[in-house]
């Protein structure tokens, strides 16, 4: 098991952000900016089709018409239904409340227009607009936010059977929306069904008392509940139940890992991709106890009352803009409403299932980015020196208030610097070894390790290193980025294809034209066959003994032990000298 699996349960912009007198976020407020990163660059209207095509679907819970879309490139038309309920409103006595089924309409019901997205912040997105010059459609946000959209060739009919690819996105549990990624393209090029879904976020979503009063984990149990009505419909839109794909980034991938280990989720999917998050992330699973210690906090921000029932029925009470307030204020506290251990969506440590091989052994494909802490989590986090360098003292400090929240020894800053900074005393070089730190500790080393169980599972297991960093992007960020975090999902959902009022990587060069319609293939290959191979695409290797995986850059290539040192380090050396510290201690305690 990586030793920072369990410990990393902490607040990373501690980490983080080396000013020493700016105030700190929550660990997992990290993921919200990469996610966002390309949902803004990605939230398209897509190019009217056959403006008089008004398709219709009858689903179980009523008739529905959407519209008609074309992508660049082909003349394959998408069939688009937007805003499809598939749960019944969380209001009022429902907050805090697994979904309930959908109700059925009389008529026929417009899915032409996007949901609004669940209750969030929505002035992170604005920061993120103008950081990127990116122009986004008017965002709303409402509680009434349980849609899915649906993307589906215009050929498609029941009988079709097509392979279904399900997102789930990301943004660190507390922002984002279905609506900001755009299926056309990944639809229309590789035949498949592409359907995003909307979950719960922030308290909303997460809240949890610790107890029967809120359990907690909704936005999972929604997700789960949208993942039902995908069994119960899809194939009225041509799409196969049977041959079920999840996949996600950031959030979205850490969603993706824990329906994986959850049991509730068992057989609603089939497949499962991860890009950039797992199960393991750091500090996205809490334990009751710690959900407990949290009352207090959110007690004092709301003005609540701390007994379970009292605070329960007082969070209810709040309106949608004192709940965006609580969000808010608990981000300036330091504090974040992650996933709980409940022994019922997650039966135990996912470390434990893991380990104990008490998961789903569906077809996985795993992924990290080159980069993931290159530019847009440190630059929305004004960390200082990403730009032009740092000084060690800096990074040592920061690391030793990160190391005392996490109750780890002093002597481990010592040991986890030696390893990483080793004895340059150049700032450049500092810079990029910190920011190598920072990505393995967030993302590299949880999703290698998970991979391992999986592999050693039987399940098949596919890793890729995503490494090209998009052109567009070129007076935007600094020229020592390579791939960051995000920068892959615009490939995967085909953006030089995608038109409208904002465009993600519009002017894409033919390279990354062909790129995209590379990992699009890959994508749905996987979807179709479990095994993302196929013709004219350079072999990708099984995730076996000699840890294989793919580099996918503008030319692929296959590779072996990523970062093996480092994870040699985190799996054996640093456990061991910690242990050895230990020891020495008591030693010292008992003379």
């Amino acid at each position: 098991m990586c030793p920072l699996c369990l410990p990393l349960a902490f607040k990373i912009r501690e980490l983080a952000v080396v000013s020493a007198d700016m105030k700190m976020q929550p660990a997992v407020r990290i993921w919200l900016f990469g996610s966002l990163l390309c949902a803004v660059w990605f939230a398209v209207i897509a190019t009217e089709g056959n403006k008089g095509a008004q398709p219709e679907v009858t689903t179980k819970y009523g008739r529905l018409q959407g519209k008609q879309t074309r992508v660049k490139g082909t003349d394959r038309l998408v069939n688009v239904f937007l805003g499809i309920p598939f749960a019944k409103p969380p209001l009022g006595s429902l907050r805090f409340s697994p979904p309930q089924q959908a109700e059925p309409w009389k008529g026929l019901r417009a899915a032409t227009s996007y949901p609004p997205m669940c209750l969030q912040d929505l002035e992170w997105i604005k920061i993120l607009e103008t950081k990127l010059k990116a122009v986004l459609p008017p965002l709303t946000v409402s509680e009434d936010c349980l849609y899915l959209n649906v993307y589906t060739p215009a050929h498609s009919n029941k009988k079709a059977k097509l392979p279904v690819m399900v997102w789930i996105h990301g943004g660190a549990l507390v922002i984002g929306g279905a609506s900001m990624y755009d299926g056309s393209a990944l639809s229309a090029y590789e035949n498949v069904v592409v359907v995003t879904v909307q979950y719960r976020l922030g308290v909303i979503g997460f809240f949890s008392t610790g107890d029967k009063h809120a359990p907690g984990n909704w936005g999972l149990l929604d997700q789960v509940a949208a993942l039902q009505w995908v069994q119960e419909n899809i194939e009225l839109f041509g799409g196969d139940p049977e041959s079920v794909t999840i996949f996600g980034e950031s959030a979205g991938g850490f969603s993706v890992g824990a329906h994986i280990l959850s049991p509730l989720s068992r057989g609603l999917f089939h497949k499962a991709i991860s890009e950039s998050g797992v199960a393991q992330l750091p500090g996205f699973f809490i334990s009751h106890p710690q959900a407990v210690a949290n009352l207090q906090v959110i007690a004092n921000v709301s003005g609540c009352e701390t007994t379970s029932s009292a605070m329960v029925h007082c969070l209810r009470k709040k309106m949608d803009k004192e709940i965006m307030t609580l969000n808010a204020d608990l981000i300036k506290q330091m504090r974040y409403v992650p996933a709980v251990i409940d022994g019922v969506f997650i039966p135990k440590k996912p470390e434990e299932l893991l380990a104990a091989k008490e998961f789903s052994t569906v077809p996985y494909i795993i992924g990290v980015n080159n980069h993931e802490y290159g530019w847009i989590i440190p630059s929305v986090f004004h960390v200082s020196g990403i730009e032009e360098g740092m000084e060690k003292q800096t990074i040592i400090s920061s690391l030793q208030r990160s190391f005392s929240l996490l109750q780890f020894p002093s002597e481990s800053v010592s040991v986890v610097a030696d390893e990483y900074l080793g004895d340059t005393d150049d700032p450049v070089e500092l810079r990029d070894r910190f920011q190598d730190l920072m990505g393995d500790i967030l993302f590299v080393i949880p999703a290698l390790q998970v991979s391992k169980y999986h592999r050693d599972s039987g399940a098949p297991l596919y890793f890729y290193e995503f490494q090209h960093r998009p052109s567009i992007l070129k007076d935007i960020k600094p020229d020592f980025v390579k791939a960051d975090h995000g920068d892959e999902i615009g490939f995967v959902f085909g953006g030089p294809f995608l038109g409208g009022d904002a465009v993600l990587l519009a002017e894409a060069t033919e390279e990354e034209k062909h790129l995209s319609r590379t990992i699009m293939k890959y994508w749905a290959n996987f979807a179709r066959n479990g095994n993302p191979n196929g013709k004219g695409l350079v072999e990708w290797p099984v995730y076996d003994l000699n840890d294989q995986y793919l580099e996918l850059n503008l030319k692929q290539k296959k590779a072996e032990k990523l970062k093996g040192n480092r994870v040699e380090f985190w799996t054996k050396i640093f456990p061991e000298k910690m242990k050895k510290i230990t020891e020495d201690r008591k030693e010292h305690s008992e003379l």
